[in-house]
């Protein structure tokens, strides 16, 4: 095929090649006739494959994020899920998702931490390759990001990455790597510089990831992450998103017409982007599309309920959990009845239903009581798609685009109150935008009715002028402040069924002119006096058998565009924590967020669950491992920190647009192992809980060749059926003047069994985990001499050494 490829290049054009390179749109790639290209669409789509567009006209299915599917560390489901993710990007038309993210947890501060799957680059990538080839084999191209050392988001247009070459090939490198061996037919560049040069204009993309690791698939920029012309396409990168504008086009032309790109480099980004098209059925004379069939919602939500338990993390419990028989269950905080499935920034995506923890929970115990204790966060819940009604009596809301001459141009009716759009050419030739809907009220009382969005704003609610203002950005960040734009609402006296008549008018502000906005029309949630709110808390958690207290994080958190400044959580939660602990000695504290946090009463309560943000389904996955129907199955794949004092690498702030990594190979487990006799994590790496009890024994240590394999029984001592993940870890024993981490990661065995059941298990050890980056040699070398291998539930239970001699 690459020879009738290279056929194909030598068809067009110099001016029609350098077309193909630029997209033809936010969202799509250019077609051209001339050689049977077809436009070829792509999406955002690590948790979810949202579409073209930034609302629920099409909803997506949401799965749960990263860190909790990697938390399973069950690579079938995560077959599964790309299988889904597939199937959802054949619904859409998308033929290639812009996902997994495989950066690293190097920081617990890291903004965009739920998006990525851990802090072991060994873990990370096999994590990717399951998720790469399930969803390659259905037809459709994944797209692992962001190449590379993109692992924090502070200036990450600018900053610079400065990081030695051993670590960044043992790090930072690998997860890409094993990518590229699972077949990845694109890898997106990322925004930040590596010692020095922008990623997208880095001999990186030469070498390793072209020459020695052969990668012939397309590497596209991260959007506007191209910054020059020549550099970028003299390195390696092959496409720029987003089009039709960008910094090649006519530059590019200009470059190679004087010298300074050789047209051969033109011609084999075009034959990278064909091979592209070829694979996933978007160039004549290569095998169709494949046909993906559409899975149900029972199917898709069977699926993303069972991810979602399996992903949860039991790190305390003594004997709260399961929750069997009949309590009186009081259920605490606002995430109760408004869960997190997922983080904020491009990887959001927009389901038709989101089942929250108090959902599942009031199912499961029929007559629990719920008390919200704590303020809500300033948000905006948009308008049910339910209780919208357009002027023409159909469902939803009609928005009008208005030009600069006052007359409508364009108009479409939305589903529900969110409105969004990216390069839009709707939104860029809009001077205004009237939104027109009534609102049927859903319940009696008063209800806070208003906006959120980027522009100057005119609300009026049956008539009546309320909002009259500008709402600018909150942060300096355009993902961020587009979509967490500041809230504007009144509050309104309404009896349920109640319609009320309203009118937007919006002159939208686009931050650097891009035609990129979100905007909210919904209710915003009431309050009573703080003190009465909590103490009506304190006191149905007293009168209960059992407290269930919901905390965590969100969107405004945790997303792309920003770090966290800390880890704690927000305002108020800690002591809603305690107080609960202090009046019920059975409460169990779930705690929603995507990321570490810190947990300083984790010894006053009976038992913490970390649900991670686990996409639609977190209420009844919730109720579900509550109840005992099903095992929390997760075990973690990051470190939680006691004290952000205790974190080994916490910085994630350039000094004068340098970020160094410092502490070289030595992050997540390995810093902390590192550290003899310093602080130990609340919850280690590996580590989790079930419902059962384990004894792992019989382990021995074989080697064939190259080949290195462990071998021994898992027994199901207790009295269900259970999950238990055996982990090896390698080390080094003999003296060496090679610097090594404590330990690190070589490879793990998952184990499903009933009651009483002994299963044998072997764990492959391949001969890179023997193996480090020698910068000398340009090669990766395996120092004679022994080495221990230890297995065990977690890095903080592990058995005796067995040792391996590599010659």
């Amino acid at each position: 095929m690459s020879q009738d490829l290279t056929e194909l290049v030598t068809r067009l054009t110099l001016e029609q090649k350098v077309t193909l390179l630029t997209g033809a749109s936010t969202w799509t790639f250019a077609a051209e006739p001339a050689v049977g290209l077809r436009t070829i669409l792509v999406s955002d789509g690590p948790t979810g494959v949202r579409g073209p567009a930034m609302d629920d006209r099409d909803p997506s299915a949401s799965l749960p994020s990263a860190t909790a599917i990697a938390a399973s560390w069950d690579l079938d489901r995560v077959r599964r899920l790309g299988a889904l993710i597939a199937a959802e990007a054949r619904r859409k038309g998308v033929g290639v998702v812009l996902g997994p993210t495989i950066n690293l947890h190097r920081s617990p501060a890291g903004g965009r931490h739920f998006e990525a799957y851990s802090e072991d680059p060994w873990l990370t990538g096999e994590m990717a390759a399951a998720y790469i080839e399930a969803l390659q084999a259905e037809g459709v191209a994944a797209t692992p990001k962001h190449f590379v050392a993109n692992d924090s988001e502070t200036d990450r247009d600018s900053v610079d990455v400065r990081v030695d070459e051993r670590t960044l090939r043992e790090l930072y490198l690998a997860p890409f790597e094993r990518a590229v061996e699972a077949g990845a037919w694109m890898i997106m560049s990322s925004y930040n510089k590596v010692n020095g040069a922008h990623a997208a204009s880095n001999d990186l993309l030469r070498t390793p990831l072209k020459s020695e690791w052969g990668f012939d698939g397309v590497v596209v920029s991260d959007w506007n992450g191209v910054k020059d012309t020549v550099a970028s396409a003299n390195a390696g990168q092959d496409m720029v998103m987003p089009g039709p504008d960008g910094p090649w086009g006519q530059a590019l032309i200009a470059a190679v017409r004087d010298g300074e790109v050789p047209e051969s480099a033109v011609d084999e980004k075009v034959e990278r982007l064909l091979r592209l098209a070829s694979r996933i059925g978007a160039l004549d004379g290569a095998p169709a599309a494949k046909e993906v069939p559409a899975w149900s919602d029972a199917d898709t939500a069977a699926l993303l309920r069972e991810a979602a338990a399996d992903g949860m993390v039991l790190i305390r419990n003594d004997g709260a959990l399961p929750l069997t028989g009949s309590p009186t269950v009081a259920v605490i905080g606002q995430h109760a009845r408004h869960g997190r499935g997922q983080g904020g920034g491009s990887a959001t995506v927009f389901p038709a239903v989101e089942h929250a923890p108090w959902e599942g929970i009031s199912a499961a115990y029929p007559g629990a009581v719920y008390a919200p204790a704590l303020p809500p966060t300033s948000e905006l819940r948009p308008f049910r798609r339910t209780a919208l009604t357009s002027p023409d009596g159909g469902d939803g809301a009609l928005v009008r685009y208005i030009d600069a001459s006052g007359e409508a141009f364009a108009s479409e009716t939305f589903p529900s109150g969110l409105f969004g759009w990216i390069f839009s050419p709707e939104l860029a030739g809009s001077s205004r935008i009237e939104f027109r809907t009534v609102y049927t009220a859903d319940e009696s009382g008063p209800q806070r009715i208003g906006v959120s969005g980027l522009g100057s704003v005119v609300l009026r609610i049956d008539g009546e002028t309320v909002l009259d203002g500008e709402i600018a950005m909150a942060t300096a960040d355009i993902v961020s402040g587009v979509m967490h734009p500041p809230v504007r609402s009144v509050e309104l006296d309404l009896e349920a069924g109640q319609q009320v008549r309203i009118e937007l008018d919006l002159v939208p502000f686009l931050p650097g002119g891009f035609p990129f906005a979100v905007i909210t029309l919904g209710t915003e949630p009431t309050f009573g006096d703080p003190e009465v709110e909590l103490q009506q808390a304190v006191d149905a958690a007293r009168e209960a058998d059992v407290a269930i207290v919901v905390v965590g994080t969100g969107e405004a958190i945790e997303s792309e565009g920003f770090d966290r400044p800390s880890l704690s959580l927000p305002d108020g939660q800690d002591d809603l924590v305690r107080r609960i602990a202090a009046v019920n000695d059975r409460t169990i504290v779930v705690v929603n967020s995507g990321a570490p946090v810190l947990m300083p009463w984790i010894d006053e309560v009976s038992a913490v669950l970390l649900s991670w943000f686990p996409g639609q389904e977190f209420g009844n996955a919730l109720a579900d491992v509550i109840t005992g129907a099903v095992e929390p199955g997760g075990r973690l794949t990051t470190t939680w920190a006691a004290s952000q004092d205790d974190v080994p690498v916490w910085n994630t702030t350039p000094v004068d647009g340098v970020l160094t990594y410092d502490e070289g190979l030595h992050i997540g487990y390995r810093a902390w192992a590192k550290r003899e006799g310093g602080p130990a994590p609340v919850a280690a790496f590996g580590s989790g809980l079930g419902y059962t009890r384990w004894e792992i024994g019989d382990a021995t240590i074989s080697r064939n060749g190259e080949a290195t394999r462990v071998s021994a029984t898992v027994t199901n001592v207790g009295d269900r059926a259970g999950k238990q993940v055996v982990q090896a870890f390698v080390s080094r024993v003999d003296p060496s003047d090679v610097e090594r981490p404590a330990l690190w990661l070589a490879g793990f065995a998952l184990v499903r069994a009933d009651a009483g059941i002994r299963t044998p298990i072997a764990i492959d050890i391949a001969p890179r985990a023997f193996q480090h980056w020698s910068v000398e040699e340009h090669a990766w070398v395996a120092e004679p001499g022994r080495y221990a291998v230890r297995i065990g539930a977690g890095i903080d239970a592990l058995g005796d050494e067995l040792l391996v001699t590599i010659d």
